[in-house]
């Protein structure tokens, strides 16, 4: 697989608030986990007229910490990249407290419909109950103080994500799409492959020179880094076809070959990403299985 320079260094202490940049602060929520690394980064940008973007999870402590960075300011929206319950729940504390709309993707939809018997795996990642006051479309901007959000469709980790440029200082907040700790999970029915190939090979055109992720640190070298991504599940396909040519036929029988020494508790989250990759090879006709593709179908190619 290719070898990504990830950076797992802790960014800072939950709940500190730091100045990451001449326009951008960050407060960490004390939400650590597997998928969330050190736990979730809030971005408050802007200097006395600010937005916040993914305020987080509905905790009290981390709603308050933000609202004591901000005392004193206006706060104009609340942005949300997308409503993983780690990402938008604060958002409807946020706007009770202060008024400000809640802004940026729309509301939960998945990626396709569940196959009879099914079970829905993330369902409880969801926030179902995000209700923004404005959507915004691929392209569309998003103006306060002399500043200037653009939003940038990214579906893949889930069908609502969306990405948010930020031209004052040539950076984007990138949510769980592309991220400096770690690849981001695409799991079905909430996330697809093929779009999230499309999102990367997007933002692999892009001229931002540095991105703000959803956890953990900042992506410095995106122009290389996108790219590698890229590679990564380009080989991670090819592998799994060549587990297939090999006889391989389930889902489990894959992840044990693919993810030696894998934690047990993460082989759930390796049999979504496998299962999203054969999705997309079966759309593509590069796999067969018989009727519509489940976690349970046998693959063959």
């Amino acid at each position: 697989m290719t070898d990504i320079p990830f950076d797992r260094s802790i960014p800072q202490s939950p709940g500190e608030v730091a100045q990451i940049s001449p326009l951008v602060r960050r407060v960490v929520a004390g939400n650590a986990g597997p998928f969330t690394f050190t736990g979730t980064c809030s971005y408050i940008v802007g200097q006395r007229d600010v937005v916040i973007i993914d305020p987080g999870p509905d905790d009290p402590a981390h709603i308050g910490r933000l609202q004591s960075a901000i005392a004193g300011e206006r706060l104009h929206a609340i942005l949300c990249t997308h409503t993983h319950r780690d990402h938008s729940p604060a958002a409807r504390a946020l706007h009770d407290a202060t008024g400000a709309p809640i802004v940026g993707c729309a509301p939960h939809h998945a990626a396709r419909a569940l196959a009879q018997g099914e079970p829905n795996l993330l369902d409880a990642a969801n926030d179902l109950a995000y209700r923004p006051d404005r959507i915004l479309a691929d392209g569309e901007h998003f103006d306060w103080g002399g500043l200037t959000l653009e939003a940038i469709a990214t579906p893949g980790h889930t069908m609502n994500h969306l990405t948010f440029a930020f031209a004052a200082e040539n950076a984007l907040f990138s949510g769980d799409h592309v991220m400096a700790w770690s690849t981001s999970i695409v799991a079905p029915p909430d996330g697809a492959m093929g779009p999230y190939m499309a999102s990367l090979e997007k933002l692999r055109q892009r001229e931002e020179r540095l991105y703000w992720p959803g956890h953990g640190g900042p992506v410095r070298e995106p122009k290389s880094f996108v790219p590698m991504l890229l590679g990564h599940r380009r080989q991670r396909e090819a592998a799994i076809l060549a587990r297939l040519k090999a006889g391989d036929r389930l889902i489990p029988e894959i992840v044990l070959q693919l993810y030696i020494g894998l934690d047990p508790a993460l082989r759930g989250a390796a049999a979504l990403s496998v299962f999203a990759h054969l999705e997309d090879l079966v759309a593509r006709g590069l796999a067969k299985t018989e009727g519509d593709a489940t976690l349970d179908s046998a693959y063959s190619v």
